[in-house]
């Protein structure tokens, strides 16, 4: 009886598996995009979805092109610094700047990049000048400093002081790529502590010059120069633009002014290299270092300097806008004469020049200079950068005060090689 039981249910087994069989021989799906997978002993019937795979694939395909395209374009044109924080630098933007990268492809940081892309353009200079000592009678003295060249025909931008305020016997120009020059002083001016000299050499690199006027405090500033010497040549340091409109004493009745302030390391050495923004450009030239303090630098702003370089540039020399006076600050008028003159600033004309512009124009010694142009005049240092906005030709109105009157004259400029 168990026997035949155990038959009957052993038979029952069988044909339940050839009906399962069956169904899957005679009732195969019509479309060829379905895969039959004949079972095995214990195994589950698997049914693959191969269009259902392949739009999964399109699917994905597509979304991380999107995601790319956005991360790469839509949030740092669109959102970085205007809805969402720059991940860079942790601000937003008033007006949403757009960032330029200097070199994407290479990862380079910003320091790196600027470096890379401006210090071909940086050049060491060697001096020799002939001192006078009391004891050992003349010598010679070595200097070394930095420019920066910003004509490929060879025109070098740096301090007149790393050149002796142009009292030099030689001034030699060591190149990035090694080659020594020996050069020419064309032009300095030591009340700007800024100087031109020339290599005959031609198709060298030039450094791009940026716009001072548009600095803000805290923006990065990396300066490039030959600190302690050669041996150090072309050392780069990063900081930040710690303060505008600086003035330095140089003298007691001298100072340089408009100066940039950064915590960018400056050491002697580096006087005449230049100070770059974030994009490569230069936006100052370096000129000083308070010894008592770190992280106090100084750099002349570039837009000093552009008129002096635009007409290097275009004419190979540059003549300075002549005006004719003798002055003297009026502070130090009072203090040294005891009169009392009701103003607070101005230049005090002590001598006016026959035949000068502003003998022509009408003034007269005794007269006190208050304002050329657009620009008010509180000393004569001011008064001097001022006039380098100006060319032999142009023509402008200057106020003074004389005997307590307020005049105005009408003043047009001309070289001084014209009058003498």
């Amino acid at each position: 009886m168990y026997r035949e039981y155990d038959e009957m249910e052993k038979k029952d087994e069988e044909e339940k598996i050839n009906e399962e069989k069956e169904g899957y021989e005679f009732e195969e799906p019509e479309s060829e995009a379905f895969e039959y997978k004949k079972p095995q002993t214990d195994d589950k019937i698997t049914v693959v979805n191969k269009t259902s795979f392949m739009k999964i694939i399109t699917v994905a395909v597509i979304a991380s092109m999107i995601g790319g395209l956005f991360t790469a374009y839509i949030a740092p044109t669109y959102l970085y610094g205007k809805i969402i924080k720059d991940p860079y630098s942790g601000f937003y933007y008033q007006n949403g700047p757009s960032y330029e990268i200097v070199s994407e492809t290479e990862g380079l940081t910003v320091v790196s990049a600027v470096a890379k892309k401006a210090m071909p353009s940086v050049v060491g200079i060697t001096t020799v000048a002939i001192q006078n000592d009391f004891i050992f009678g003349s010598r010679r003295a070595e200097g070394v400093g930095t420019g920066v060249i910003v004509d490929s025909r060879g025109y070098i931008l740096t301090n007149s002081h790393v050149i002796n305020d142009g009292d030099v016997e030689e001034v030699t120009v060591l190149l990035s790529n090694g080659e020594n020059l020996e050069s020419k002083v064309l032009w300095n001016d030591a009340i700007l502590d800024l100087a031109v000299v020339k290599v005959e050499k031609t198709n060298l690199p030039v450094a791009e010059l940026g716009d001072s006027d548009n600095l803000v405090i805290g923006e990065t500033a990396i300066a490039i120069g030959n600190p302690l010497g050669l041996t150090f040549e072309r050392s780069v340091t990063a900081g930040i633009i710690s303060g505008l409109n600086r003035s330095i004493p140089i003298s007691y009745s001298e100072s340089i002014d408009s100066l940039i302030q950064t915590d960018a390391s400056i050491n002697p050495g580096n006087s005449g290299g230049p100070l770059l923004n974030s994009k490569g450009r230069v936006i100052g030239i370096n000129t000083a270092k308070i010894q008592s303090g770190e992280g106090l630098g100084f750099a002349i702003p570039i837009n000093m300097a552009k008129p002096i370089v635009d007409e290097f540039i275009e004419k190979g020399e540059f003549s300075k806008a002549y005006m004719g006076i003798q002055g003297i600050d009026l502070e130090e008028f009072e203090q040294s004469s005891g009169e009392e003159t009701g103003l607070e600033t101005g230049v005090f004309v002590y001598k006016v020049y026959k035949d000068s512009p502003a003998d022509n124009a009408g003034l007269l010694g005794g007269d006190i200079i208050t304002k050329i142009g657009d620009d008010e005049i509180e000393t004569m240092n001011q008064l001097i950068k001022v006039l380098y906005a100006y060319r032999p030709g142009d023509s402008e109105t200057v106020e003074i005060v004389r005997n307590g009157n307020a005049l105005s004259y009408e003043i047009t400029f001309v070289s001084r090689e014209e009058i003498e």
